[in-house]
Formats: structure tokens, C-alpha cells, sequence
């Protein structure tokens, strides 16, 4: 819901870095591989309890996954990149809560699994809704520059990363905060596949 709206304040000054990032000679591949790398540090900070210092990779993992894209505008960008891209984004979405749950599964363990299987639930329906517009030929370009078609919703990226940086600051509320979280993703994925219905069956 977010995305839209920081996309012009945001897209510049990576854009900007990203370039210098490709005259060096950096890949976009190889950014996106640092933010997961960064994303999955994060994930090991917090299940060894300290998630507070986790915000550090965790925030430097999504300044690489927009840098990633913005590599790319400034070289070329392929299938695989942005194959790459949703892989890795998908893969850290899972592991912060899989952490969550990992440090206190009694307490995190049915909240974290409901979280989990609401993520599942709407990056399906994200993707399913990328195929559908793909095969019809529509374009977006409400989130920026993507491989994919974006479809938007309540909870996008910026909602999850806010997400994540509170149950680092307030580790002690995971559950209901991720009982929450996951029923709005399970709205917005419910929201989608009723758009999807108003449009393509036909």
C-alpha cells in the first residue's frame, strides 16, 4: 500500500548508487546474493537472541534489494535477475519469523506458523497474479521498474520491513503482533484473487 508512495522519493538516490555500483563493475545478481546473505545474518542474529543488533543486516538487506534493481536500470536486466530477486526476497520473508519461532517455540511457535502459512498464501497469489497479467500483456510501473507485475495490496514491502523492525524492537509481543500481521495478509490475499476474478474471468 506504502510502495507506490516512496517510490518517487526513494527510486533517485538509488538509482544514483547504482550506477556508481555498476561503473565499478558490481552485478545486480551479485547485490541481490548480498542482501540475502545480509537477510539470512539477520535471521541467525535473531534466533541466537539478540534482535536488536539484527536490525543492522536486516536494513542493510533491503537497501541492497533495492539497489539490486537499480544495478540493473543502469546495465541491463534479464529474466533470471528478476527471477533472482523475488527468490531471495521470498527466502528472507520466511526466515525472520522462522527465527521468531526458533528462540521461543512454545511461545512463538502457533502464532509464527500462521504467519508462515499467510506469507505462503499471498506470495502465491502475488505470483499467480504476475503470471495472469503476464499472459494478458498488462504492465505497472506503480512500484517502479520490476521483471514482474507488481500487483499491489494492503501489506507490500514496506509494511513486512516496518513488520520485521517491530518484532525486533518489541521481541517480546512476536505473537500477537504476527497473528495481526498474518490476518491482513490473508485480507490482502483474499483482496487479490477477488481483483483478479473482476478481470480476467472472462
Amino acid at each position: 500500500m506504502l510502495d507506490q508512495h516512496l517510490r518517487p522519493l526513494i527510486d533517485p538516490p538509488l538509482n544514483r548508487i547504482g550506477r556508481s555500483l555498476a561503473a565499478r563493475g558490481v552485478s545486480a545478481n551479485a547485490v541481490t546474493l548480498t542482501g540475502l546473505g545480509l537477510g539470512l545474518l539477520a535471521a541467525l542474529v535473531i534466533w541466537l537472541g539478540a534482535p536488536l543488533w539484527a536490525l543492522i543486516p536486516l536494513l542493510a538487506s533491503r537497501l541492497a534489494d533495492g539497489l539490486d534493481g537499480a544495478v540493473a536500470r543502469a546495465t541491463r536486466k534479464t529474466d533470471f535477475g528478476g527471477y533472482l530477486d523475488i527468490a531471495a526476497d521470498f527466502l528472507f520473508y520466511g526466515m525472520i519469523p522462522l527465527a521468531f519461532v526458533l528462540t521461543d517455540p512454545a511461545s512463538n511457535g502457533a502464532a509464527g506458523a500462521f504467519l508462515l502459512a499467510s506469507f505462503y498464501f499471498n506470495g502465491t497469489s502475488f505470483l499467480g497474479y504476475a503470471i495472469l497479467a503476464e499472459k494478458h500483456g498488462h504492465k505497472t510501473s506503480a512500484q517502479g521498474q520490476k521483471s514482474l507485475y507488481y500487483s499491489n495490496g494492503i501489506l507490500e514491502g514496506t509494511e513486512t520491513i516496518v513488520f520485521f523492525v517491530l518484532l525486533c524492537l518489541f521481541e517480546t509481543y512476536f505473537a500477537p503482533l504476527a497473528w495481526m500481521f498474518g490476518s491482513l495478509c490473508f485480507l490482502t490475499a483474499g483482496l487479490r484473487i477477488y481483483a483478479a476474478s473482476l478481470i480476467y474471468e472472462k
